[in-house]
């Protein structure tokens, strides 16, 4: 068995991006490989006292923001996108150049219905569908068809909606609902960690209150809605990436400017770490910092964004 692997960088902002007094906030990497980054004038935010790094920087609703793309040659796209009526948490891509825009909580009108907290815009910056996909979403990613795919928290999963309450949930990208555990679960969810997707299958990391041993590995199949889950060879890892019977997984060191990476292989119905490793990254590590796309895990450190293979 080979060592780990060190995070190799990828791509930061450029000096342009930053001198125009943006700041890299929300982030994703699409089924393709794509890097996209939302960045917001600093202007219009503020910072949450108690959250540190970029996730505690909160925007004035309505926003705007420029989306940079960064493609797999290495090419750079720039979107403008004007005037967000909501509070983010989350985006993703789209097939047909589409960007889902994610609140993380979900509130009721006067009649009792969930307001929308899913937005679809179109290439040109467009609003074309708005839809609610549950409360207190921990984990988001999107699938090769556009599917949605979403872990939650407590406040969700005990706070009254339907999907929230199941832990994990598929959606299409018109917000219907596409998947649910249907009591399958080898416990119950109390929140979400990480997702991956591994070519048409797609990965969630959760955990329950069952102790340490209480975080599962689920692997899904949109097609067959098939479902298998492992316990995690890691307590809850923030990053999670799977090539085959190989896994690579990332446990952050609160607020510092390092990270644990792991290296796991599925030795009969059982997640072996076979490699661990504490490596120093250029930024601090905080929540939402890793995603895992067909073997590669995208992990940010700072406004650095890092690539470790499975």
């Amino acid at each position: 068995m080979s060592a780990i692997a060190v995070p190799q960088m990828v791509w930061e902002p450029s000096a342009a991006d930053l001198s125009a007094g943006r700041c890299p906030l929300w982030w994703t990497v699409g089924p393709s490989g794509a890097l996209a980054v939302l960045f917001v004038d600093r202007r219009h935010l503020r910072q949450v006292p108690y959250i540190k790094g970029w996730v505690g920087l909160i925007p004035e609703v309505p926003f705007g923001g420029v989306l940079v793309i960064r493609n797999t040659d290495g090419s750079v796209q720039r979107r403008t996108i004007e005037s967000l009526p909501m509070g983010t948490s989350h985006i993703a891509l789209l097939p047909n150049d589409r960007i889902l825009i994610v609140g993380g909580r979900a509130d009721r009108d006067d009649t009792g219905a969930w307001t929308p907290n899913a937005l679809v815009l179109s290439p040109d910056g467009e609003q074309q569908n708005t839809f609610c996909i549950g409360d207190d979403i921990d984990v988001l990613v999107t699938d090769q068809s556009g599917a949605i795919w979403a872990a939650y928290g407590d406040e969700g999963i005990y706070g009254g909606h339907p999907q929230s309450a199941a832990g994990l949930a598929g959606w299409t990208d018109r917000g219907r609902v596409a998947w649910a555990p249907k009591g399958r679960l080898p416990e119950w969810p109390l929140a979400g960690c990480a997702a991956a997707t591994e070519d048409d299958q797609v990965w969630l990391a959760w955990y329950s209150n069952a102790g340490a041993d209480g975080t599962f590995l689920t692997r899904i199949s949109p097609l067959t809605g098939e479902m298998t889950s492992w316990r995690s060879p890691v307590p809850s890892p923030d990053g999670l990436a799977v090539r085959g019977d190989r896994a690579v997984l990332t446990r952050r060191n609160h607020n510092e400017q390092s990270t644990e990476v792991f290296r796991a292989v599925l030795v009969g119905d059982s997640w072996i770490v076979t490699e661990r490793h504490k490596t120093a990254v250029p930024g601090r590590v905080v929540l939402r910092c890793g995603q895992g796309r067909d073997g590669h895990l995208w992990l940010r450190a700072g406004d650095v964004w890092l690539r470790i293979e499975a």
